[in-house]
Order: structure tokens, then sequence, then C-alpha cells
């Protein structure tokens, strides 16, 4: 097992790619701690998903681009596991709309919960890891972040920045033996994406010289990658997992 005995923090973990990181890492024998906003039915699935692989598996009610609230999760979740080892930062939403008629709200939004919560959730655990000489940490950024996209100035600037506030932290914690690396997913069929009009999910797989949209799976087992050993002498890197999407 890659991750026997190991503990990671997932955010954004109840539902699509996040929940499907969390079950691969259990499938590797990670124990896993992941939150989400209320805790609802998808949060108590999840939990008990992971559980029935064979791990402690917790999920925590809590708002990550809050400084405060970030803080708090990851001292309830060192209290209950004992120790960490890695924080995937998967959170994220969107709020489209055209750069012109985009309001002031549309614009924080997307920021405090897509990079916003990448700040608060590393400052909460680097000093653990920075203590322990140790750790992993991947950050879910999206090929938009990279190439930019209609009516998404919000969600590219977050993603963007993502990759940034990665490449900034991956440069001040190596000397610690902490890793700071990026996926950036492509067209993933999610929950998120299951709204999008065929027609359009057509024309974006004619763009995808592999012809096939990505799969949760698939960023789980970049993740993987990362947070193991098989990625031991990777940081800094983003990853770009879009199947050769063109302007990616």
């Amino acid at each position: 097992m890659l991750l026997k005995d190991k503990v990671a923090i997932i955010t954004g973990a109840t539902r699509g790619i996040g929940r499907a990181i969390a079950k691969r890492f259990a499938q590797e024998g990670c124990h896993i701690a992941f939150c989400g906003r209320t805790r609802n039915e998808n949060m108590i699935q999840v939990e008990e998903e992971l559980q029935n692989l064979g791990v402690k598996a917790k999920g925590y009610v809590a708002d990550v681009s809050n400084y405060d609230s970030a803080q708090a999760f990851v001292a309830e979740t060192l209290k209950d596991f004992g120790h960490l080892d890695i924080l995937i930062n998967n959170a994220g939403i969107t709020d489209d709309a055209a750069l012109k008629r985009m309001t002031e709200a549309q614009w924080d939004n997307v920021i405090n919960v897509n990079l916003k919560s990448v700040f608060c959730m590393t400052k909460a655990v680097q000093p653990v890891l920075w203590k322990q000489g140790s750790g992993s940490i991947v950050n879910i950024s999206s090929v938009v972040g990279l190439a930019g996209n209609y009516n998404q100035a919000n969600y590219a600037a977050s993603k963007a920045g993502i990759i940034g506030l990665s490449k900034a932290a991956a440069k001040e914690f190596g000397a610690r033996n902490i890793r700071v690396n990026v996926v950036a997913p492509g067209f993933i069929v999610t929950e998120m994406t299951g709204d999008i009009p065929e027609q359009l999910k057509t024309y974006w797989q004619t763009r995808i010289p592999l012809r096939r949209p990505g799969t949760p799976e698939d960023v789980a087992n970049a993740c993987l990658y990362y947070a193991s050993e098989l990625g031991s002498y990777n940081t800094g890197d983003v990853m770009h997992l879009c199947g050769g999407m063109e302007d990616a």
C-alpha cells in the first residue's frame, strides 16, 4: 500500500473529484479527514464508504475559506488522528458570468472558496509539517487557470493564483522536505459538469486528442502520485491532466 497509515486532509471531499481522491487514498491505506460546510447525508455516506475500506475516516464541519475555521479544522484533525502527512486542497466552486456583467460578490465568492482556502489550509498545516520535516501538499487547479476561458474570469484568476501560490510555497518549504505540487485537470465528468449541454460536451471532446473526458479517478491517481513516495522528487510541478486538450 502506497499510503499505509498516513493521514490526509482532503477539502471538498463530499462529492466528485474530492470523494474520488478520498476513496483512492483509502484503498492505499490512508486515514482520511475531510470537511464540508454542513454535516449532511453526503458527508455521512463518504465516512461510511471510507470506513468500509478499513481506514479511519471522519468528516468535519468547516469553512476552509475562513482562516480561523481552517485552523480549528486542522487542530481537531490532529487531536483525533494524532498526526498529519498530506493535504489535498480540492474545494472549489464556479459562478460564471461575462466579465462586463460579473458582480463583486461573484468575484469575491469564487476567489475566497477556490484560492483563499488554499492559503488558509496551507497556513494551518505548515507548522505541523515543518516540525516533522516531511509532508505533501497537492493543490487542485485547472487548465482554465493556464489558458483562461470565456465567462470565467473569476474562476481562471483563482486557479491561476493557486499555481503561483504553490510554486512559491514549494520554494519556501522544500528545505524541510515538504513538497507542494499542482494538478490542473481539464474536462472532468462530475456533478459540476452534469448540466453542460450535450452539444457543448461533444465540442469539448473534439478538442481532446484522447477523445474522451477525464474522470474523477484520473485526478485521484495523479494526486496519489504526488502524495506518495512515487513523487518524492517532485515539487513545484503543475501536471496538465487534460488528455492533451488544445490551449491547455
